[in-house]
């Protein structure tokens, strides 16, 4: 048992040292997987399988983002978006001189989103991050604050582009909450710089449920290495802490 994970406030700052030269912010996975790695079942469940610590772990790792990016799949899936409740968390940020919720990005390169979802009557910023054809819905749909807009000449996003606009916009720390394609394309670009994962006493197995960094994969002598550097036991889960090895 280390209590002090399930009681500390996190920094605004991020652990780690942001290099002034980094033209994106310092990015931050959080997920919470099974046992066998996945993060959640073939069907794509909306039912988290956390613990209550997971959880209170993750609104902290929430509050302490200046912006949570998502995607658009996670979202038609669970519907809404992890915002912060804790009075504590919400009166931390405002003592920093933050906003009371932080950004709530949705990546979405076809801009595919339900509308009526209740995400849009939260009450949380949001931005849409998406490409030229995914922007035309959304031109005269209210539901976003600022529509960013970076693509590929293929119609994916750009995602240098996109984190150079993200990081302009005064969002230094970015915590990302999945899902896998999400991840795997931000691991393909260079782009993470911690993860926090959650290993959780369950078994899901299936070839096609959803892991930590889903996409075409890597081969072996390129695949991102990791330094730990904690590893956390609370009841019956495992929190831990990475930081992507930049050699």
């Amino acid at each position: 048992m280390a209590p002090h994970l399930l009681q500390y406030i996190p920094s605004i700052k991020p652990r780690g040292t942001v290099n002034p030269m980094l033209d994106r912010p310092y990015t931050t996975v959080v997920l919470a997987m099974s046992a066998d790695g996945k993060i959640s079942d073939a069907q794509r469940s909306p039912t988290l399988f956390g613990s209550a610590n997971d959880k209170a772990h993750l609104e902290r790792q929430v509050a302490a983002a200046d912006a949570v990016l998502g995607g658009a799949g996670s979202l038609r899936v669970g519907g809404t978006a992890m915002r912060v409740r804790d009075s504590q968390l919400i009166q931390h940020r405002l003592d920093n001189g933050k906003p009371a919720q932080p950004m709530q990005i949705i990546a979405s390169a076809s801009g595919n989103i339900d509308p009526t979802l209740p995400f849009f009557r939260q009450p949380i910023p949001r931005w849409l991050l998406t490409t030229a054809t995914g922007a035309q819905p959304w031109q005269n749909q209210p539901g976003f604050e600022k529509i960013l807009i970076c693509h590929t000449h293929a119609g994916a996003i750009a995602w240098e582009s996109a984190l150079q606009q993200i990081a302009q916009a005064g969002i230094e720390h970015l915590a990302v909450l999945g899902g896998g394609q999400l991840v795997g394309s931000l691991v393909a670009a260079g782009a993470i710089d911690e993860l926090w994962l959650t290993v959780c006493p369950l078994l899901i197995g299936g070839t096609q449920a959803p892991t930590p960094v889903d996409g075409s994969g890597f081969p072996l002598q390129m695949a991102t290495r990791l330094e730990l550097l904690e590893v956390t036991p609370i009841e019956q889960e495992l929190f831990l802490h990475y930081r992507v090895r930049k050699d």
